[in-house]
């Protein structure tokens, strides 16, 4: 092959090991995303995840080693394999949650195969590179181009992927860039595949499959999300830091916040009345309150029954929250549209930031946080 052909090859044997790299940190983002929201403890379930992902990336790297010929073909297949469990992994699990008491069942298993296969990407790639670039540039190169993908997914399930597309269509999107790589080497390189035809076939179903999980997915995980809980869910809402849901029983409320209860309107009003009252009932001067958290603008309600409060400062640091508590109807009724009184000012920042940099003096501070 002409060198200036080998160097096209191996840019595009690169090009697809980043995009392969954007996909696989993507995906281990969504399985750790997953496993927070039905089994909580975000702490715990990031970490079993990743290091479990971890563990199965490093067997799919000495596993690699034994897969001696057809090369191009096995990472073809590879690929398609790929794309359909990251395609299909937040979908499982909503679909089998109402079904399982414990769906760690399913989301582990899907983070240990995932990991597995992404784990044989970078010895393949780099083996067959190996023919077109010399050792000590080809291992550096196959490493950049996949951490530098792994860059580019990390920002895009941060500000793109989770606030935007949420867990229904993020996992479709990834599942789409490992078939497009899958594509891509079946047709750049199809004289050099071994059975051309078997993975034509092969492509013809995993496309298929991808098209019926992009009109699928949102049912199967609203359905999933409403076995979560006993009461009609009536709104759910991810935003870039959290995941809200609305349920609804009769003529009362419940808000949850990634899957654990923050109120509910049956009885609010025996944490929010002891939260605020004692503490403005104490206070001789209480014209500047300044409130930490309570998005939900409860807690704002009784500090507005205050005459002598003439300044309310409510720090909360998802804006998505504080948009819902301002505009939607149901909150509005439950906090007697507090958040739109004249005396209120909402900083959406993070608390600890907010005092960190203020200098401003409160009469009285009211810290509406979630339990540690």
């Amino acid at each position: 092959m002409p060198p200036s052909s080998s160097r096209g090859v191996s840019r595009l044997l690169k090009l697809c090991l980043f995009a392969t790299g954007c996909a696989g940190i993507v995906a281990e983002f969504v399985l750790c995303t997953l496993a927070t929201y039905f089994l909580g403890n975000a702490v715990l379930q990031w970490t079993l995840m990743m290091s479990l992902m971890l563990f199965a990336m490093g067997l799919g790297s000495h596993l690699s080693r034994y897969l001696g010929a057809n090369l191009l073909d096995t990472f073809t297949v590879l690929e398609f394999s790929l794309s359909l469990l990251c395609a299909s992994a937040a979908a499982a699990a909503y679909a089998l949650s109402p079904f399982l008491n414990n769906v760690g069942l399913v989301i582990y298993p899907f983070g240990i195969a995932i990991g597995l296969l992404i784990g044989m990407e970078i010895p393949l790639i780099t083996r067959v590179n190996a023919g077109y670039e010399e050792l000590r540039v080809n291992i550096s190169s196959v490493m950049e181009k996949d951490y530098y993908g792994a860059l580019l997914g990390g920002l895009f399930f941060a500000f793109v992927a989770l606030p935007y597309l949420g867990l229904s269509y993020t996992p479709v999107i990834l599942g789409t860039v490992n078939f497009g790589v899958a594509s891509l080497f079946l047709f750049r390189f199809r004289s050099l595949l071994r059975a051309p035809r078997l993975l034509s076939g092969a492509w013809a179903v995993v496309g298929a499959g991808l098209v019926s999980l992009f009109f699928l997915a949102e049912p199967i995980v609203l359905f999933g999300e409403q076995a979560l809980y006993k009461d009609t869910v009536i709104l759910v809402k991810q935003t870039p830091y959290q995941r809200l849901v609305l349920t609804r029983w009769r003529n009362n409320y419940w808000l949850y916040i990634n899957g654990n209860e923050q109120f509910s309107s049956y009885d609010e009003e025996r944490y929010h009345e002891p939260l605020v009252h004692p503490a403005l009932a104490l206070r001789g001067n209480q014209e500047e309150v300044l409130v930490l958290g309570g998005g939900d603008g409860l807690a704002l309600r009784e500090i507005l029954k205050y005459s002598a409060v003439k300044k309310v400062t409510l720090v909360d640091l998802d804006p998505e929250m504080t948009t819902l508590a301002a505009s939607h109807p149901i909150f509005v009724q439950l906090n007697n549209n507090a958040l739109s009184d004249p005396r209120v000012t909402i900083v959406n920042v993070d608390a600890f930031a907010f005092l960190q940099d203020t200098n401003n003096l409160f009469d009285t501070v009211i810290i509406d946080l979630p339990d540690p």
